[in-house]
């Protein structure tokens, strides 16, 4: 079984040391000292205080690796695109792309009843081509329920949590997709097999959209976002103008905002993913996880106030860290 991986991050690190340990061959897809780390040491993985270390093939880019069954690709909305668009000659009729990514994915309107006509969305899909380059047919979506850490290149850590859930766009799982819910299993993952995958996205969405924009902007750790009772409501506004949007689309979310963050806040004072990048200076993953909201709301002609603030705050702020032209 050929199978690669994009993005060597937190997330596919760990998924890439998982399958390793299981016996199964990876290549990884890398840059820079996470390429050097891979190619010397292969992926580590630190669970109870020790590292593991388990070989995978390490290369700079994928022009040499052939038609593969399977590429998972692990990375942000902010580098999706151009990678997406490199991986034609690794797709043949049979492969299938596990895509493991916070947010609204370009392809969510496809199979999914409720969707308007016009499925293009193009704040994360901007030349409304990215299905020219993986068909949706191809794809499976991945709702990571878990969270790591890379301590240094090439070595992750799995800090809570051990859920993938997995799923098509058009609905029931094919055979492919139930084989690699085994392999995962096989893996050490508990995994889910979704017959509504976009049910599953929106459900996760609706505690990003708000938590992560809100600590990027603030510097704050979620236990003081929410323990403040104004930013809490806010969150909670914008939620719930995200659960009407869901409602429409027939991706229904029963648990309430304020169950939502109740929930979040026994998780303590943690950083979110897009507090840590502001940290570190790299771009923000907005469009996904807001942009992205605002503009399903627009296609619906629904008015949402709360998500608009949002939307315009963060990317201001993203734009204000950028190098000026």
């Amino acid at each position: 079984m050929n199978v690669s991986v994009y993005g060597a991050g937190a997330i596919g690190g760990l998924i890439t040391a998982r399958l390793s340990a299981a016996g199964i061959a990876v290549t990884v897809i890398a840059r820079g000292d996470t390429l050097q780390s891979l190619q010397q040491h292969g992926v580590g993985l630190t669970e109870d205080d020790q590292t593991r270390f388990y070989p995978v093939t390490a290369v700079s880019a994928p022009d040499s690796l052939g038609v593969q069954d399977l590429i998972i690709i692990a990375v942000k909305q902010p580098s999706m695109n151009a990678i997406i668009k490199q991986l034609k000659p690794l797709i043949g009729e049979h492969t299938r792309v596990l895509l493991a990514m916070n947010g609204v994915p370009w392809w969510f309107f496809d199979g999914l009843p409720g969707a308007p006509a016009d499925r293009i969305l193009n704040t994360i899909d901007p030349q409304g081509d990215l299905r020219d380059f993986i068909p949706s047919h191809q794809l499976i979506g991945c709702v990571v329920h878990l969270a790591a850490t890379t301590l240094s290149p090439g070595i992750v850590r799995l800090n809570m949590g051990n859920n993938l859930i997995i799923g098509e766009p058009y609905g029931a799982p094919s055979e492919p997709t139930l084989r690699l819910g085994k392999i995962l299993e096989d893996a050490g993952f508990e995994v889910e097999i979704s017959h509504r995958i976009q049910q599953d996205i929106w459900y996760k969405l609706l505690g990003n959209m708000t938590i992560n924009p809100v600590s990027a902007l603030t510097r704050a750790t979620a236990d003081r976002i929410l323990d403040d009772p104004l930013v809490n409501q806010f969150c909670c506004k914008a939620m719930h103008e995200a659960l009407e949007i869901g409602n429409l689309l027939g991706c229904i979310v029963t648990q309430t905002p304020e169950e939502r963050n109740a929930t979040t806040r026994k998780l303590g004072a943690f950083k979110t993913s897009m507090l840590q990048d502001i940290e570190a200076g790299r771009p923000l993953e907005y469009a996904a996880l807001v942009g992205v909201v605002y503009e399903i709301a627009e296609k619906l002609g629904k008015e949402v106030p709360c998500i608009a603030a949002l939307y315009g705050l963060i990317r201001q702020l993203d734009n204000s860290q950028r190098p000026a032209d």
